[in-house]
């Protein structure tokens, strides 16, 4: 009796069972699939959404280094729960054996193109972060153009070599590209030396890429002379560089010419420059007083850094003498201006007190009176 009784009590839910399992067997296997894989993705995204806002709240509190790195992550965690939801949909779904092959081999390129992604942005967030303790816009930043040039220049080589190794790596993954690269790269033949010919001037900046963020002899804002132009380097890419010239136009290099001909870096080891003026002056200048003038308009301009004054008497022409002053002051563009200033009080402080001391022409003339022994007998002569 009880036994029998057990018996009817299960009976329903048997029954339940039959009838939930028909409608899915009447459903074609491609169907169940793509439901699955919906189904999925949706518990996926929904997942990711609850464990991003766990973590996010987590790390809210920490250093600015994994707060950054939690939210530019954001993208490729969630690629990575939906490709991790869709391997486990793909390993329960009805899918016929090329099918199931097809979703391994794109699940496979899914995972190497996340873990390029991954580590893409943990550079970019890393490099970010690294430079937030340099400041450009300071007064002296040599430390900071030197870190920023060398970082900067890196990660373009880390971009480019994590892109090239990301596209490799996924087509390997297919037998018959892996098998045609082997067999390319065993043959070395007329193939190779046209592709390394096409590449040579790209493998070339990138060669001078990285020189120059090791050896580094220009950075991010140096003051240049390049091709008779002067300029701040603005950008420095994979491939060239763009100088921001004096009336902002730009100028674009290309970057192994700054490995294969000369140039003048004005800020190479500091930022404080000389500055020079040269003053073409009559012999009647009096130099001690040009001298003191000078002292006082540095003194007097805020753009003098306190360390180099001087005037010097440099050489002498036929009818003027050359004056050469030199003033220094922090920057390049600091240094302009104060030569500028220096001029303009100068030439003014002459005109108003020694207008003597300015270029003249001078001339002999002969006087109308008869002159020597000869001369006087013969005005004697014409007076009797």
């Amino acid at each position: 009796m009880d036994l029998a009784a057990t018996m009817n009590q299960a009976a329903p839910w048997s029954q339940a069972a039959t009838w939930l399992s028909m409608p899915l067997s009447l459903l074609p296997p491609w169907l169940i699939s793509l439901g699955a894989f919906a189904l999925a993705v949706a518990l996926a995204l929904l997942a990711h959404r609850t464990a991003f806002a766990i973590v996010t709240r987590l790390v809210s509190g920490m250093d600015l280094f994994w707060r950054s790195l939690v939210s530019r992550t954001h993208g490729p965690t969630r690629f990575a729960v939906i490709t991790v939801a869709l391997g486990f949909a793909a390993s329960v779904s009805p899918l016929s054996e090329g099918q199931a092959v097809l979703i391994r081999q794109v699940l496979l390129v899914c995972f190497v193109a996340l873990v390029g992604w991954i580590a893409k942005t943990a550079l970019h967030v890393w490099t970010t972060v690294y430079l937030r303790r340099f400041k450009l816009d300071a007064d002296d930043n040599l430390l900071a153009r030197k870190h920023v040039t060398q970082t900067r220049i890196l990660q373009r080589v880390g971009d480019i070599a994590i892109v090239i190794v990301a596209l490799s790596a996924a087509l390997m993954t297919f037998d018959g590209v892996r098998q045609y690269g082997v067999s390319l790269l065993a043959s070395a033949g007329a193939a190779g030396i046209v592709v390394g010919l096409a590449l040579q001037p790209v493998l070339k900046n990138i060669f001078a890429g990285i020189q120059l963020a090791v050896t580094q002899p220009i950075r991010i804002d140096d003051a240049l002379l390049v091709e008779g132009e002067w300029g701040n380097v603005e950008e420095i890419t994979s491939t060239y560089v763009v100088m921001r010239l004096w009336d902002w136009r730009r100028m674009i290099l290309p970057l192994s010419y700054f490995i294969e001909k000369p140039f003048q870096n004005w800020t190479r080891d500091n930022a404080a420059l000389i500055g020079t003026v040269m003053l073409y002056l009559d012999y009647e200048t009096p130099i001690d007083v040009l001298r003191a003038k000078v002292e006082e308009i540095a003194n007097g301009s805020k753009l003098w850094d306190r360390r180099v004054v001087n005037v010097q008497v440099t050489d002498f022409r036929q009818s003027t003498m050359e004056v050469r002053i030199l003033v220094s002051a922090g920057t390049s563009p600091r240094a302009f201006d104060l030569r500028c200033e220096v001029r303009e009080k100068l030439i003014a402080f002459l005109q108003r007190e020694h207008p003597r001391s300015l270029p003249r022409l001078r001339a002999e003339t002969r006087s109308s009176e008869p002159t020597g022994p000869a001369n006087a007998a013969i005005a004697r002569h014409a007076a009797e």
